[in-house]
This record gives structure tokens, C-alpha cells and sequence, in this order.
């Protein structure tokens, strides 16, 4: 397999009713510098058959792994990176939620920041004047609640931690998804952790770019369940106990 500008990580499970098969269509004829890797999370409905038409029609850009069984979004993503790692598929590396609520061409457009010497770029729904963000407010709210309580375990000032649009340098694979997550839905903030806890906070930040996207569409339900509302909680605690451990181990 050729190596790629970039290498996108696509994380899946019950998406043949949702997944915009039309713009991946779209981006891959217009982009013949990306690989995409889709990681099927062992749905339980036909979405292999989506991501098979894809492959057959772009089979020098498009990689399928297949877990056996459902690990979650977090192992999912982790899965895909160490694999693009493994197989040397390109010097940039990339996540994005299935139904591409921050589109294809806007994740593409991160390789710029990154470019310029930054080594970690995230999408951010911070609403300014231009873009388009549009979200439950029920999940703005929540989310609002979450980014603080987040900003507070990290000790540092971010909008927005948890929008599914992630790009980074490749070398940053070991650093950032050698070790499993201790959540399955917050892995997020164990990346950020990571890179505090490698670099340094001044330094992370530093490497860091916090982008507001010029366009973000709420597509569909959450596949997050209500009952890991309280779970979440506990993720956090842990993730905390985890982030302070290791940082004053590093940096005290």
C-alpha cells in the first residue's frame, strides 16, 4: 500500500443506516493523497456491506479492520491508529466520527497547522461568526458541564475536548494509544493527558491547535447509552487519580 498525506480512522458499529457513503465517494475521488481506515466494531447490521462497495471502488485508499467482538469507540480508534502505525501508512494520522458530523475536506484542512510545526490539531464547536454549529441543546449543555469539569482535572483552559475530529503526527502513535483507555467513551482526555504528562504542559501546549470548525451537524442519537451517565462520573475520577499520578511522577 502506497503511503498516504494522511490516514483517517474511521471507528464503526450500526452505521449502514447513517453512514454518508456519498461523501466518502465524493472526497475519495478528489483526494487521491488519503487512506481511510474504517475499524467495524462488529456491527450487528449490514454496514460491512457499505464499507466493502468502498474498498471494491477505492481499493488503494481504503483499509477495513473487523473486531470480533464490540470494544467501543475508544479500542476501536486505538485498533486503527496502531494498525496505520504498524503498516507505515502515513506521517499523519486522523480519527473522525462515522457520520462525519465535521466533514471530511475540514479534517483534510487540519495537514496545514500541522504543517506548520504543530504536532496535535482538534476540531472545536466553538460558535463564531461564519460557522455553522448545530447541536442538541440538551447535549450543548451537558457537554458544557463535562468541558469543565475536564478543563479543571487537566489544569488547562480548552473549549472543547470530546468533538470527534483529531489529527496528529504519526510519531505520536506510541505516546498516545500504546496503553488502553481507562474509558471508552472520555478517551479524549486521556490523549490530552498524555501529552501533558510526556511533554510537559507548557511544551503540550505549545505543540497543540484548538480549531473551531466552520461547519458541525448533530446527526442522529448518540450511541453513548443513558446508563453510562453514571458511569461517566467514575471515568472521570479514575481518569483524574490517573492524569495527576503520572504527572507529578513525570514532572514533580
Amino acid at each position: 500500500m502506497k503511503q498516504a498525506e494522511i490516514a483517517i480512522i474511521i471507528p464503526c458499529y450500526n452505521e449502514f443506516e447513517r453512514l454518508p457513503v456519498a461523501e466518502f465517494d465524493t472526497f475519495l475521488k478528489t483526494h487521491k493523497d488519503v487512506i481511510i481506515c474504517f475499524v467495524n466494531d462488529a456491527s450487528s447490521d449490514p454496514t460491512h456491506l457499505h464499507l466493502e462497495a468502498l474498498k471494491n471502488k477505492f481499493t488503494p485508499q481504503i483499509s477495513i479492520l473487523n473486531n470480533d467482538k464490540n470494544i467501543g469507540k475508544a479500542a476501536s480508534v486505538r485498533a486503527g491508529v496502531l494498525y496505520c502505525e504498524q503498516e507505515n501508512i502515513a506521517p499523519v494520522f486522523a480519527y473522525l466520527d462515522a457520520d462525519l458530523a465535521t466533514s471530511l475536506e475540514e479534517c483534510y484542512s487540519f495537514l496545514i497547522p500541522i504543517k506548520e510545526q504543530k504536532i496535535f490539531v482538534f476540531a472545536s464547536r466553538i460558535l463564531i461568526i461564519g460557522s455553522i454549529v448545530e447541536r442538541k441543546f440538551s447535549r450543548f449543555l451537558f457537554g458544557r458541564i463535562i468541558a469543565t469539569f475536564i478543563s479543571n482535572i487537566l489544569d488547562v483552559k480548552v473549549y472543547d475536548t470530546q468533538c470527534g475530529c483529531k489529527v496528529f503526527k504519526a510519531e505520536l502513535s506510541e505516546i498516545l494509544f500504546k496503553k488502553p483507555f481507562i474509558s471508552k467513551w472520555l478517551f479524549d482526555v486521556e490523549l490530552f493527558s498524555r501529552l501533558l504528562c510526556h511533554y510537559g504542559k507548557e511544551n503540550a501546549l505549545k505543540s497543540m491547535d484548538e480549531i473551531p470548525v466552520k461547519r458541525w451537524v448533530d446527526k442522529g442519537e448518540s450511541k453513548v447509552r443513558l446508563s453510562y451517565f453514571f458511569r461517566l462520573w467514575y471515568d472521570l475520577y479514575l481518569i483524574r487519580k490517573a492524569h495527576r499520578k503520572n504527572y507529578l511522577a513525570q514532572w514533580s
